[in-house]
């Protein structure tokens, strides 16, 4: 609110009046802010009265659970409860000691999820390898645990849906330890040098099988609960590049020369709970970063384009991806073949000790 006083005082007051306005303005600003930070209630308060910033992320989140569960009533988007309660069961299958009783309080919710799935999949030839994973885990789950009246009346569904052809190998599983990755660490070191921000690419276009492999690596990456809540959206068309980087700041003297530009979209119709809203942040950036790592290994080079949540530059972007209120961007990524001929920053990083504490 402050700011908005600010720039309509610029019309109306004379140029040697408005130093002093605006530190009057200023110190007014301060004022306010110390009052309202003072405790949860006054914050509330002044991102409510005076400041908008937040508000979008109030919106999405709740619109994000709205579609949460709604979803758990469609066939085709019960997905995420599916890929966070199996992975749940997961991690009971790993315990030592493994409990002979566990995850009643939530099987007959997955088992149900699974049904959904399973009937949305009827009169179609293959089943998907997610699927299959809820298959074998559910079936290796109901094998080893003990009885208990929800988790008997859960079994006595889970046998009764048509059964999956599987030869079990979905499930948790011993890594092999002996044998070697072929990567060490000096390799590993080498790559994170090689890896820098490029901003200037020669123009030719990027095979979009390439950056399938390098999407494909990006899915490895950990996610809470498994859930990925993440896409990547990727635009190789000239007109579609320029229209996509232009909206986001930093940008200006270089987006002219993207070959590809991917934009990373978090979906907070992923969760049920507010807890969980910066979950997409997380879980997208590693993702991200695997994926940058990648496009390296194909002889591709890639920046990241920082997001600011700027209503205006929300809006153009929402309105350009026809995104919902649940999707956010994370942040862009500019990739291409770099130019051998362009230059990039030295970007001095912080030492060890600087980043690095014990205990």
């Amino acid at each position: 609110m402050v700011s908005v006083v600010k720039q309509k005082i610029r019309t109306v007051v004379p140029e040697n009046g408005i130093t002093k306005l605006k530190q009057f303005l200023s110190h007014i600003e301060e004022l306010i802010i110390r009052i309202c930070a003072s405790s949860k209630f006054t914050s509330i308060l002044y991102y409510s009265l005076f400041s908008k910033a937040f508000w979008r992320e109030f919106h999405g989140v709740i619109y994000g659970k709205l579609k949460y569960y709604k979803n758990l009533k469609q066939a085709k988007n019960s997905d995420y409860l599916i890929r966070r309660n199996i992975h749940r069961l997961e991690k009971g299958l790993i315990m030592k000691p493994r409990r002979n009783v566990f995850a009643k309080e939530y099987i007959e919710e997955t088992v149900k999820s699974y049904e959904i799935a399973v009937n949305g999949k009827k009169g179609k030839s293959l089943i998907d390898c997610e699927l299959q994973w809820a298959h074998d885990v559910l079936k290796e789950y109901f094998s080893v645990v003990g009885s208990d009246p929800k988790i008997d009346r859960a079994r006595q569904k889970f046998l009764a849906l048509e059964s999956i052809r599987s030869d079990g190998k979905y499930i948790p599983y011993k890594r092999d330890l002996n044998t070697s990755l072929g990567v060490s660490y000096e390799q590993f070191l080498q790559l994170s040098w090689q890896r820098r921000s490029v901003r200037w690419y020669e123009q030719k276009p990027v095979p979009r099988e390439l950056i399938d492999k390098a999407v494909t690596a990006a899915a490895l990456s950990p996610s809470a609960c498994n859930r990925q809540p993440f896409e990547f959206r990727v635009f190789d068309e000239p007109e579609l590049i320029q229209k996509v980087a232009s909206i986001p700041m930093g940008t200006k003297g270089f987006s002219h020369n993207f070959p590809a530009i991917v934009v990373v979209i978090g979906n907070l119709n992923a969760y049920f709970n507010e807890r969980d809203r910066h979950v997409i942040y997380i879980d997208a950036s590693l993702a991200s970063m695997s994926f940058m790592y990648a496009l390296e290994t194909l002889g591709l080079s890639s920046c990241p384009i920082n997001w600011p949540d700027m209503e205006p530059q929300e809006s153009k972007m929402a309105s350009l991806l026809n995104l919902e209120p649940d999707e956010r961007v994370i942040m862009l990524i500019s990739v291409g073949y770099p130019d051998p001929d362009g230059m990039v920053p030295y970007s001095q990083k912080k030492s060890l000790n600087q980043i690095r504490r014990y205990n």
